[in-house]
């Protein structure tokens, strides 16, 4: 705890008033420093925030549109001790968490935006969207 004489003693630096006076030191630079909050008032005005002057126009925000995502079908998870990773060799088979014909997950970079199904598109493998995530289980999943 401070003692009233500490207590003076690292307030009468702040203050030009004599250290007797116990919290006078402290009101004083309150009061200083309302006045100039006061006075930085008088020099400048601030426009209300009422969100008036925002603009519609979509050409605001293609640039956003120009953003590259990474996008990543999982097909699967699985985990393994190291030493089976060691192990693993050409032909092993690893065996995923999900079945044959399920829906595989969609992500853009690392959130889930969707489902589908693989698909062959010109002799490559393609993806059938089946269930698009909406903004709101995004948020949730996220969290």
């Amino acid at each position: 705890m401070v003692d009233s004489d500490e207590k003076n003693d690292i307030l009468s630096p702040l203050s030009d008033e004599s250290p007797d006076q116990d919290d006078s030191g402290v009101e004083n630079l309150i009061h200083e420093k309302a006045s100039q909050d006061e006075r930085l008032d008088d020099h400048y005005e601030f426009s209300d925030l009422d969100g008036g002057d925002v603009s519609t126009d979509p050409a605001n925000i293609d640039f956003l549109l120009d953003i590259p995502l990474e996008i990543t079908i999982e097909l699967g998870r699985t985990k393994m001790l190291i030493n089976e990773l060691l192990k693993l060799g050409q032909g092993s088979v690893i065996e995923l968490s999900k079945f044959a014909g399920e829906t595989l997950d969609i992500f853009a970079n690392q959130r889930l935006i969707a489902k589908g199904e693989v698909v062959v598109v010109n002799d490559k493998y393609g993806i059938r969207l089946t269930e698009i995530v909406t903004p709101m289980e995004r948020t949730k999943r996220s969290e």
